[in-house]
């Protein structure tokens, strides 16, 4: 009736004792190798996300300049992004590493000690059954020999008792002896009878109690403890899966970061930044003349030619001249030119009007030739110094913001301790007051510094209208050595020019009157001459105010033609009709250029 009641349980097998034991050693040592296991993952985990933020951190970029030119590009801040959700995603692994540890290894470790001591106890108790059922068994086998024994000493000293009486040669002491002893033997079998009876319906109590009560309970609690043991593998093993799926989102976002980075990657705006920082502002060399070697007489020198007259006459006629120095493979040195004396090539150079972009030209390579401190950028092209101006005006521009915040701040602390003194001595904020003061002054004078060269380097720049104009205006003039000339004076790529420059240079300039049509406002003269046409139109993403001088209002979505586009300043000049054009931010508005217009933009 116990075994119905109990069903399909452990009771079935209370004659495998040993084999159970064997099984239940054999889940614990299964509960250690899953253990193990786990711990080696976590392990592997950790390194992983070790090499993983080590190989991240191998690329990210370094504190130069170098790679601060770099983050220009929007393929390198995709590159940069990349690394930080890398760095991100060892991250992690390492929280699957630290859940595993925390949730799987500690917590099976834990529970392995409390299993080996439980398993141990129902044992314990098994075995503890299984000798008082054997000790009852020897001591019913003990019963039982003593009572054989016993039955079959009566049976001797009755069978003895019997002869005694029967022989008549015996006396009645000796016959009335044997009976006694024959009634004693008896006496002592019934009682090894009745003790061995006695033993025998404990020994089955016992037998009975021990194969249906107490072994079945024992292996009832190792079927539970061996049940318990395999529902905590199930759910060890579903949160090693739930470990790495909790991650999952924050992974899932680390890729969509570095494929959002990827998409970013712009390659027109990363060619205009080359663009943007490789420009110089210089202006192509002129066209170069023909020159016309048939001629019997001796030519006379062209201001328009790379090459003098003994070149001419040392080369063949087929050969091909010197190339311009834009197109020189030799990057470190500039077109080697033999001039006519330099008092005759100046006397032509200040008798043409149109020539005086050139004079600034000029004026700029003596200013490297003659060394001028790098604190100015003097040894940078135009377009470039002026960058680097406008760069180091806006970094003073924000340490004097920033003094002026010091000083305010300490300045109300001053106030507060003039009214509360008991908060603190006013005078002890003084020094610190007059040190930002210093450094305030210091730093105006710095800025004022560096406006100045920005002025003097934003004067000298030519504007892409004026050249254009300038260029059709020499074009009505029958006369190509003026533009020519320019060309030979301007800079090489290396930064110096073609030309040998030196101080007698700047004497015979200075000894020659420049002719009033010939001075720096000469680019100002044509500004008023035509209109200037329109070579697109733009569209104002942002309402811009326009109160500076030069500068037009303009509100958000208005559409404008633009009539000169951005050389570097971060101005576009626009139109809105015939009798209102200024500058706007180039920033403030998208520009839709002509593609006529296009194919006619200044060089740079």
């Amino acid at each position: 009736m116990v075994e119905e009641r109990m069903g399909d349980c452990w009771s079935h097998t209370k004659d495998q004792f040993d084999n159970l034991e064997k099984h239940t050693q054999w889940g614990i040592e299964f509960v250690e190798k899953y253990t193990k296991f786990v711990k080696e993952r976590s392990e592997i985990e950790t390194s992983y996300a070790k090499q993983i933020r080590n190989l991240s951190k191998k690329y990210q970029p370094k504190k130069n300049s170098r790679e601060e030119d770099e983050s220009k590009y929007t393929f390198c801040r995709a590159f940069l992004t990349t690394l930080n959700e890398l760095n991100d995603y060892a991250g992690q692994h390492e929280v699957i590493s630290e859940n595993l540890t925390s949730q799987i290894i500690t917590e099976l470790s834990r529970y392995l000690q409390e299993l080996k001591s439980e398993r141990k106890s129902h044992f314990h108790d098994g075995r503890k059954a299984q000798q008082h059922v054997e000790s009852s068994w020897k001591q019913l086998e003990s019963c039982k020999r003593r009572f054989e024994r016993d039955c079959k000493e009566a049976d001797r000293a009755q069978q003895y008792f019997e002869r005694m009486d029967a022989d008549i040669n015996v006396t009645k002491a000796d016959v009335e002896k044997a009976r006694q002893q024959a009634q004693m033997r008896h006496q002592m079998a019934a009682d090894s009878k009745s003790e061995y009876s006695s033993y025998l319906q404990k020994f089955n109590q016992e037998q009975n109690d021990h194969y249906y009560t107490i072994i079945p309970n024992i292996f009832q609690k190792l079927q539970d403890m061996e049940e318990k043991r395999i529902e905590r593998i199930g759910v060890c093993m579903k949160t090693f899966a739930d470990v790495d799926r909790q991650v999952l989102p924050i992974v899932g976002k680390c890729l969509d970061g570095m494929t959002k980075s990827a998409e970013s990657i712009e390659p027109k705006t990363d060619s205009q930044q080359v663009v943007e920082s490789f420009k110089s502002g210089f202006e192509p060399p002129g066209e170069v003349e023909f020159e016309d070697y048939g001629q019997a007489m001796k030519r006379t020198a062209s201001e328009t030619s790379l090459s003098n007259s003994k070149e001419g006459k040392e080369r063949p006629a087929g050969k091909s001249k010197g190339k311009l120095w834009p197109f020189i493979k030799n990057k470190n040195k500039s077109p080697k030119q033999h001039k006519e004396p330099l008092s005759h090539r100046l006397n032509d150079f200040m008798a043409s009007k149109p020539k005086m972009h050139c004079l600034r030209s000029l004026r700029r390579g003596l200013s490297l030739k003659l060394g001028s401190g790098p604190e100015d950028f003097s040894h940078l092209p135009p377009e470039q110094r002026r960058k680097k101006l406008q760069g180091k005006i806006d970094e003073l521009n924000k340490d004097i913001q920033k003094d002026m915040d010091q000083r305010d701040a300490l300045t109300k602390m001053k106030d507060v301790y003039v009214k509360n003194p008991q908060m603190g001595d006013p005078a002890s904020v003084d020094p610190r007051l007059s040190e930002i003061g210093q450094s305030i002054e210091k730093l105006q004078s710095e800025l004022q510094k560096f406006e100045g060269w920005l002025a003097e380097v934003e004067e000298r720049m030519p504007s892409k209208s004026d050249t254009h104009r300038r260029s059709g205006f020499f074009e009505t003039q029958n006369n190509t050595t003026v533009s020519n000339n320019c060309a030979q004076d301007r800079e090489s790529p290396d930064g110096s020019y073609t030309e040998e420059q030196n101080s007698e240079t700047q004497v015979k300039v200075s000894t020659h009157p420049v002719p009033t049509t010939s001075t720096p406002e000469f680019d100002d003269e044509f500004d008023d001459e035509d209109t200037l046409p329109t070579i697109g139109t733009c569209k104002a993403l942002y309402p811009f105010a326009g109160h500076n001088e030069g500068t037009i209002a303009v509100a958000e979505g208005e559409l404008l033609y633009v009539i000169e586009e951005d050389k570097g300043d971060g101005w576009t000049r626009v139109r809105r009709n015939e009798d209102e054009e200024g500058y706007v931010p180039s920033s403030y508005v998208e520009v839709f250029l002509e593609t006529n217009a296009k194919g006619a933009m200044t060089y740079i």
